[in-house]
């Protein structure tokens, strides 16, 4: 009879392979993970039946903890400029408190074994700021371009600001102001 799984066991799992694949890459091993992990490889397989599902299931859990993170108690009445300031804050204060998690995640975004499936769930987790980056720049310089465009101009705006940031952790909040206007004259004519 098989053992019972573990919820702690199966977590023990994904947060090793966030740690291996921020050190080594996707080409890190399922065997490195398991190690990492404090577990047998073969109890790997009993809770991801293939790396690809591991891979997925650590792609959708990162998603959702950087969209929850961006979102936290952000106020409905504020301006649309005061909110993508403060989800771009917390979003980029997220990533520089975690460095393997935005590793991992920027791994994972190229990853060809993301399924479809898993992307539409990471999307879904975005759908809140996606709302707002439509409002927000409907009347600036990009209001023409495809929102997965712009959306890919911030993205890479942020990965460089979070390297600043880890970096520079002394002028952690001046590289993401600086960042911050950046994307916010992409979307929006005036500075805020």
């Amino acid at each position: 009879m098989a053992r019972p799984r573990s919820e702690d066991r199966r977590n023990a799992i994904v947060s090793a392979a966030i740690r291996v694949i921020a050190a080594h890459g996707l080409d890190a091993s399922t065997a490195a993970i398991a190690k990492e992990a404090g577990v047998s490889n073969g109890s790997l397989f009993t809770y991801f039946e293939t790396k690809a599902d591991l891979l997925n299931q650590v792609y959708v859990d990162l998603k959702r903890e950087m969209a929850a993170a961006s979102l936290d108690a952000l106020p409905a009445d504020d301006e649309p400029g005061e909110q993508m300031r403060r989800l771009w804050s917390q979003r980029l204060r997220w990533a520089a408190s975690c460095p393997a998690k935005h590793r991992t995640l920027a791994h994972l975004l190229v990853c060809d074994e993301i399924t479809p499936a898993s992307r539409e769930i990471g999307q879904r987790t975005m759908a809140d700021i996606i709302r707002l980056l439509e409002r927000t720049h409907e009347d600036g310089p990009m209001r023409g371009a495809p929102m997965v465009f712009v959306m890919g101009l911030i993205g890479a705006v942020a990965n460089v600001t979070v390297d600043f940031m880890i970096q520079d952790p002394g002028n952690a909040e001046t590289h993401c102001r600086a960042g911050f206007e950046a994307i916010w004259r992409m979307l929006s004519q005036p500075a805020a």
